[in-house]
């Protein structure tokens, strides 16, 4: 019974230091806090965009303006969701989008935009409609213009003049741009503008095409160079490559950059992407994919190797008392 005893206090204290503390050693010694060094709390809302946090950072900055502002926009986005979208109105709406939101489309003032062929599976309905409102509110990056109507897509609103306009042209989103998406094409659409895939030989262009001469490998590459010059130049700086950004960091980091960048790291860039649930699980299957491939042939191992210590140990104990029978 000695070794059973000595199994068990083992077990004990491996899961205490896994769900206790660990966690807590984490929370404490790596908290997230402002200039002042007061903690900023981090909650994951699970991809609903109410405004919420954009309300509150204003609000611990002292600003209590852009507090009352992002309130009333917020506001309007639930007014708008709030009323019955009609998808055959909304095509002609969606018509006009379809200028700039296509497949390969140029690079306007900084980033190509993005297809939007998905858009009404992965993205939130909310974020929709407040990215039609106010693209610098939505991504909550409106600290970086002095007019939010600045923003590259900030003439998208004079198309949209009224509320039901745009609750039309986000109902046929998620009735006609809502097809089965695979994980490679959420984030083609949510991110390869900004990020590339090394491992996946994914660039700020796209796929890398396979080149018969050189010549050609070597003027696409220069036509790499200078997209990712745009968007430094956009951005401040050249957002990383996210091919091992799925090992990298952890799941909760992962979720709440993705909701608001803003909440772990003020100042940023980088706007929020506004992926519903359903849509960050496509990004990070492919972020999966492409940066722990063995993964899904790890996870399957596991049973099988705890079940081998298992009978093991069972194995060993029955051994050590037939060896050990009649001895004190």
């Amino acid at each position: 019974m000695r070794e059973l005893k000595i199994l068990a206090v083992v077990v004990f204290f491996s899961l205490l230091t896994y769900y206790l503390v660990e966690p807590f050693a984490h929370h404490e010694m790596h908290k997230k806090v402002d200039a002042e060094g007061n903690e900023i709390v981090i909650n994951h809302r699970d991809f609903v965009y109410d405004g919420k946090a954009d309300v509150e950072e204003a609000e611990r900055a002292g600003n209590k303006e852009l507090a009352t502002k992002k309130k009333a926009f917020w506001s309007d986005v639930k007014t708008i969701a709030g009323l019955k979208g009609n998808a055959t109105a909304g095509e002609a709406g969606f018509a006009m989008c379809m200028g700039c939101h296509m497949d390969g489309a140029a690079n306007m003032g900084g980033v190509i935009p993005p297809s939007l062929e998905h858009a009404g599976a992965i993205y939130d309905k909310n974020y929709l409609i407040a990215l039609i409102k106010d693209p610098a509110m939505a991504g909550n990056v409106d600290h970086k213009y002095a007019d939010t109507m600045t923003h590259p897509m900030g003439s998208v609103s004079s198309m949209f003049a009224d509320n039901q306009s745009i609750a039309d042209v986000v109902a046929y989103l998620q009735e006609k741009k809502a097809g089965e998406v695979t994980p490679k094409e959420a984030f083609n659409e949510a991110c390869v503008r900004c990020h590339a895939m090394r491992y996946d030989k994914v660039t700020q262009l796209g796929d890398t095409p396979k080149f018969k001469h050189e010549k050609d490998a070597l003027a696409h590459k220069i036509k790499v160079i200078d997209e990712q010059d745009a968007v430094k130049k956009y951005m401040g700086k050249l957002p990383p490559d996210l091919s091992m950004i799925i090992r990298a960091r952890g799941e909760h980091f992962m979720e709440t950059f993705i909701e608001n960048p803003q909440g772990q790291l003020a100042g940023t860039s980088m706007p929020r992407v506004g992926l519903n649930a359903e849509g960050y699980e496509k990004v990070k299957a492919y972020l999966t994919a492409i940066g722990d491939p063995s993964k899904v042939k790890r996870e399957a191992l596991g049973p099988w190797v705890i079940g081998f210590f298992v009978i093991f140990t069972i194995l060993a104990f029955l051994w050590k008392k037939e060896k050990w029978r009649g001895h004190h």
